[in-house]
């Protein structure tokens, strides 16, 4: 025997569930940025998919409101060989949602799976001789040489998880997505009441065993107190201003920055700094296909970006609400520097960036750009991006959709008449770009990285002597020399970073920061 055996965007729906359904009264309704498009948290850095993760599973280590790394599902770990040894010891009790005990193997196979997909994975898989299961509680990881980063990899929480998961699913093809969503996180995943485009829905993890501490982001003691949680799927932006309004959903992660005023004019709502680093947009392109595949071109288009057009579009002129001048690492932050940054902050020329794409060898092909209509700040990005790609006579292709469908079709490889892209903007948090060893798309890796493919063995040479330097100031150097190789290579474009708040009912007590989580909030 194996050992594992609808609402709408409007008002009007939106109250209507309501009616005659006690459990549905509960709930804590929430409006994401756009749909989950896919349930799976390895496969896809989508943020809906994390925030979604995080809900279904749960994590070796967690961290903390000072992004300092705790030992989450294990008690704790020890080192031995001269650093080439950890052994991480699980909490006792500890359950999947289908009643089997979470084992060391489950861990050790979901560990292995993640670390063939995530940035920080992949340099912590790199150093790895063996992962174990020596007894039923103890994983055992024994490195080719030390790496005192392990538990930091391992309980990072963006842009991907370390989800632990039943063996019988981390065994499988880390490409390909699994769909049945056994975890042992603080709720459950109610598959049977998913309605895609409209609704997905959890239900409070009754086994859960939190632990003992306060929480603070995805560490300490996960205490649900709201049993029931719905994310409305609502594109609407002002229907979603109005519904909170009046108390018909209870909190918007993202709120449009035009709807502020009237949202701040109501007693009964309240805004919480959700993301304390901000929202960095990004420029991403496909370096396999042309005409972006020639860094020339790539680098044609850096001189043409305007940050400050790029932050006006999503939050207005308020420029207290936005910063210019972003490179490759989150402001404010360690790793962050001047060097190369005249490539974005000198005066704009768009007839010099016509000659450059000229010499470069731009010979008019066709330009896909994803424009998703259901996020106002990521079209607000589109938008701006077509118009400047048109003032450089650029053959471009606008194709309108919503994000789920950026989400699916971003992975394609294929030419643009073959349904490939050229061009997607997405924003990630600050602290997705604090450094090297979580940065996503600051890599050079190829097809062993994400979406966008790019190729830069400097990049990659540079990535790993900062995981060999032997201090925080070797590590800002070597940052410097990634950011002025990133200038040109480009892997993508920083737009600039976006400082906002989310916005929930007063009532709520007890949002968390770092990302949209669930657990420790009440009802006040």
């Amino acid at each position: 025997m194996r050992r594992r055996t609808l609402l709408a965007s409007t008002a009007a729906t939106l109250a209507a569930p309501r009616i005659g359904n006690a459990q549905a009264a509960k709930a804590l309704r929430f409006v994401p940025d756009a749909d989950l498009a896919i349930v799976d948290p390895i496969i896809t850095t989508s943020y809906q998919t994390r925030d979604h993760g995080f809900m279904v599973f749960d994590t070796l280590y967690g961290q903390d409101n000072e992004y300092r790394i705790r030992p989450q599902m294990v008690e704790g770990h020890t080192v031995e060989n001269d650093g080439k040894t950890w052994k991480l010891t699980l909490r006792p009790g500890l359950k999947f949602h289908d009643g089997e005990r979470v084992l060391a193997r489950d861990a050790a196979a979901s560990v292995s799976r993640w670390g063939k997909r995530d940035s920080f994975g992949q340099a912590l898989m790199s150093r790895v001789e063996e992962i174990s299961a020596p007894d039923d509680r103890t994983i055992q990881i024994r490195l080719k040489s030390p790496f005192a980063l392990l538990p930091d990899a391992l309980g990072h929480y963006s842009p991907s998880m370390c989800a632990i998961m039943p063996a019988r699913l981390a065994e499988t093809d880390a490409s390909k997505p699994i769909s049945e969503m056994i975890g042992s996180g603080p709720y459950r995943f109610k598959a049977d009441e998913r309605v895609p485009g409209s609704r997905v829905v959890y239900v409070k993890n009754t086994d859960y065993i939190p632990r003992n501490e306060p929480s603070e982001r995805t560490a300490g003691g996960k205490v649900v107190h709201i049993e029931r949680v719905e994310w409305v799927i609502m594109p609407d932006t002002a229907t979603v201003a109005n519904a909170l309004v009046n108390g018909e959903i209870d909190w918007w992660g993202t709120p449009a920055t035009d709807l502020l005023p009237l949202l701040r004019k109501s007693r009964n709502v309240a805004f919480t700094t959700l993301i304390p680093t901000g929202s960095i947009a990004t420029m991403r392109f496909n370096h396999l296909q042309p005409p972006f595949n020639n860094p020339a071109i790539r680098r044609a288009i850096v001189h043409a970006v305007n940050q400050a057009d790029y932050m006006t579009a999503v939050q207005g002129e308020d420029r207290a609400t936005w910063r210019d001048g972003v490179g490759y690492f989150c402001p404010g932050t360690p790793m962050a520097s001047s060097a190369g940054m005249e490539n974005l902050t000198s005066p704009r020329n768009l007839d010099a960036v016509k000659k450059e794409l000229e010499a470069a060898g731009y010979k008019g092909e066709r330009v896909v750009l994803f424009g998703p209509m259901d996020i106002p700040s990521t079209k607000a990005l589109a938008e701006v991006t077509a118009d400047m790609l048109k003032k450089l006579g650029m053959n471009l292709d606008f194709q309108a959709m919503d994000w789920a469908t950026v989400v699916q079709r971003r992975v394609k490889q294929d030419p643009v008449d073959q349904g490939g892209w050229s061009i997607f903007q997405t924003s990630w948090g600050g602290v997705d770009q604090f450094n090297p060893a979580v940065h996503a798309f600051l890599r050079g890796n190829g097809k062993d990285g994400i979406m966008g493919w790019p190729i830069s063995p400097r990049i990659e040479e540079l990535r790993n002597d900062w995981f060999a330097a032997p201090d925080l100031a070797a590590q800002k150097k070597v940052a410097e020399q990634m950011q002025l190789q990133a200038f040109q290579d480009v892997p993508y474009i920083p737009l600039g970073q976006a400082l906002g708040a989310s916005a929930h009912r007063a009532e709520l007590k007890g949002v968390l920061t770092g990302l949209p989580l669930f657990w420790n909030i009440t009802r006040g």
